[in-house]
């Protein structure tokens, strides 16, 4: 093996090592950068704009440009985590958690650094895991059947019990909660429709990603900073610089390690990838943490964990890409996509490129390597003064924020009730947020909603054949070691994770008040459970796989509801479990009103509605900026046509509509009015 290996590494460093090649290497680089940059947008949206330049171009240019953008989405989406309390991707989640309270703590260039730091660390772990993995990790990957997934997933959900917070069963609850609102729409086993219908043929498809991420973190902290009327920040001050970050990512060098090697590990199981490995790499990082008591707070291993794991499970992920062209995610499917456009068309991912092409193979890796090392002393360098960003009266970046996630959120199905969608999750976020519950777990929840009902279902019907074989054949294939080492790791997990979770604030030190306000939110989401659980029974038993999922955990999240009502029933006013933001604290004392601030982004949405976004678009940010913000005429101009401006060119860049309204319908305007 390591006969073949050799040459191929040198052929594959003679490759890349050509001016020209490295020249498209930074270009791919600045333009990850650049789309990392906007929440919500992603390598999938990078990817995409390259697709149409692929078409007969050099492979190796090809390769250099496309493996540049995807390496350094990850390390650039940390900008929206840290500075605005917004998930960049579905890979930069947990990073909110702790960098966002270090950025309001004034620490928002060592948040930065140490975020750079560990990516750069990561990338490299995954490019060198490659390396190796290219020779001896197909037999591994071909031992997890869906056994082996599902308990993967499993081991996702078990981080729950970690991020839980003080009282262990609203996390319980949340996670049901995101698990039974990630099972609406039509089922993946028999089509039955759940908590949706053909009238609504927006929920047939369920909910995306996308706007379940930005809703539950994005909205509620954009409102809460809004109604505080300051900036992100509270003093000028910046704090440390990027030394610092860089010295709090050496001293946790061996957590960096062990979560590099986490999202690897995870990155090789395709579906799973960047939606679960930061919240398994955090998890870790709590349990392994001595004072747990900072996290949720700006606890810098926060940071250093999910970004060590993000960025190492894109060496990970290329694993099934390369070896058997199964794509580990989104953005791979376009790259396998685009390998196929390139040159000749005569290079095509799986087991043929490892025998036919294994210098392009290699060069793949390196680039990945280098492209890490480039983007991030590139987002080193900048830091510094995108950090300042948080220093900027909030008030002026709101309207801007609102209008990146509104577009953002419309890219992913690309129907006006996407933006509904989005305002409905984000009130459910703010309610989360306001009471206590843990965010992550409801998020979590939804993510892994979909891998835990599809292997179940084809784990179940592969395990009856094998039972009516014989008993030995069925256990052996339901308890394979890899399964039975899986299920010692979670067991472990849920057992610490109870322990731990205790000393775990949720949502920072949020105080106790009455029980009225706490106890109508628990009923709501009790109701709602109840709502899903009989529309579930509703489903033909002849279609059991389609029902068995939402009715185990439905009934488990109510029986969770239940117990916490028999518990706020029994407990006195002031108890941890009554915990709400609006009793003391920030929220309490801003000088604005949720309703009030919430009215605007409504506005914006029914606006689109009858004008279109960017019409609607216009007459916000002139009302806003002029009412809200009480600015000047020449500044409220100036900054509509900026962000106007900058809406049309991303849109053009990237290809992509805007919401249309009831006046598109009527008239033929032209772009970008239409």
């Amino acid at each position: 093996m390591f006969a073949t290996a050799l040459p191929a590494l040198g052929e594959a460093w003679a490759l890349i090592l050509q001016p020209v090649v490295l020249g498209y290497l930074v270009l791919g680089v600045v333009m990850g950068l650049a789309v990392g940059v906007f929440p919500g947008l992603g390598g999938i949206a990078g990817l995409s704009l390259l697709l149409p330049f692929m078409f007969g171009m050099d492979p190796i240019l090809g390769l250099a440009l496309m493996i540049g953008m995807v390496a350094v989405v990850p390390t650039s989406d940390t900008f929206a985590s840290v500075l605005m309390g917004i998930p960049g991707s579905s890979a930069s989640q947990a990073t909110v958690l702790d960098g966002f309270p270090m950025a309001k703590n004034g620490q928002a260039a060592r948040a930065l650094s140490a975020a750079f730091a560990s990516s750069l660390f990561g990338g490299l772990v995954g490019a060198s895991f490659l390396t190796v993995f290219i020779l001896v990790a197909r037999p591994v990957v071909l031992a997890f059947g869906l056994p082996e997934m599902l308990m993967i997933t499993i081991l996702g959900l078990s981080m729950v019990a970690v991020l839980a917070g003080r009282i262990p069963l609203k996390g319980l609850a949340a996670a049901g909660l995101g698990l039974m609102i990630g099972t609406i729409g039509e089922a993946d086993a028999g089509g039955s429709l759940r908590m949706a219908s053909y009238d609504i043929p927006y929920l047939a498809d369920g909910l995306k990603l996308v706007i379940v991420g930005l809703g539950i973190f994005a909205v509620p902290e954009i409102v809460s900073l809004l109604r505080q009327d300051r900036s992100i920040a509270k003093g000028a001050s910046l704090g440390a610089g990027w030394l610092d970050g860089v010295k709090d990512w050496f001293a946790n060098i061996w957590l960096s390690i062990r979560c590099s090697i986490i999202g690897v590990v995870v990155g090789i199981i395709p579906g799973l990838g960047g939606s679960v490995v930061d919240w398994i790499a955090y998890g870790h990082s709590v349990q392994t943490t001595k004072d747990k008591t900072k996290f949720g707070k700006g606890e810098v291993r926060g940071v250093i964990g999910p970004e060590s794991s993000n960025n190492a499970k894109e060496g990970g992920g290329l694993v099934p890409t390369l070896l058997f062209g199964i794509p580990g995610s989104g953005s791979m499917a376009i790259f396998i996509g685009a390998v196929a456009l390139l040159g000749s068309g005569d290079i095509e991912v799986g087991p043929g490129m490892l025998k036919d092409n294994l210098d392009i193979t290699y060069s793949i890796v390196w680039l990945l390597a280098l492209a890490n090392v480039v983007g991030t002393i590139i987002c080193i360098a900048a830091s510094g003064g995108i950090a300042k960003l948080t220093t900027i009266r909030f008030t002026y970046l709101a309207p801007f924020l609102f209008m990146l996630i509104s577009f953002a959120a419309f890219q992913s199905g690309q129907n006006f009730e996407d933006l509904l969608a989005l305002f409905a999750i984000g009130l459910i976020g703010i309610f989360l947020r306001r009471f206590d519950w843990s965010r992550p777990a409801f998020l979590i929840g939804f993510v892994l909603s979909n891998p835990v009902e599809k292997f179940t279902n084809q784990a179940f019907q592969i395990a009856s054949f094998r039972f009516r074989k014989s008993f030995e054949e069925g256990m052996e294939y339901v308890f394979s070691p890899i399964v039975i080492v899986l299920i010692i790791i979670t067991v472990i997990s849920v057992v610490l994770g109870i322990r731990q979770a205790k000393t775990i604030m949720a949502e920072g030190d949020v105080q106790s008040g009455a029980k009225r306000a706490p106890l109508v939110f628990l009923l709501v989401i009790a109701g709602y459970l109840i709502f899903a659980l009989i529309n579930a029974n509703m489903i033909p038993d002849y279609n059991m796989t389609d029902k068995i999922i939402p009715l185990v955990i439905g009934g488990f999240s109510l029986a969770c509801c239940v117990i916490l009502l028999v518990q706020m029933m029994r407990r006195p006013e002031g108890d941890t479990i009554f915990a709400d933001k609006e009793v003391a604290g920030e929220d309490a004392d801003a000088p604005f009103g949720l309703w009030s601030t919430l009215a605007w982004f409504a506005g914006l949405i029914a606006a689109t509605w009858f004008v279109g976004f960017i019409l609607a678009l216009i007459g916000f940010l002139i009302s806003f900026l002029r009412v809200r913000a009480g600015a000047g005429w020449g500044k409220t101009l100036l900054l509509t046509a900026c962000g106007i401006g900058f809406m049309c060119l991303m849109a053009g860049a990237l290809n992509r509509d805007f919401p249309p309204g009831l006046l598109q319908g009527a008239v033929d305007l032209p772009w970008p009015l239409k």
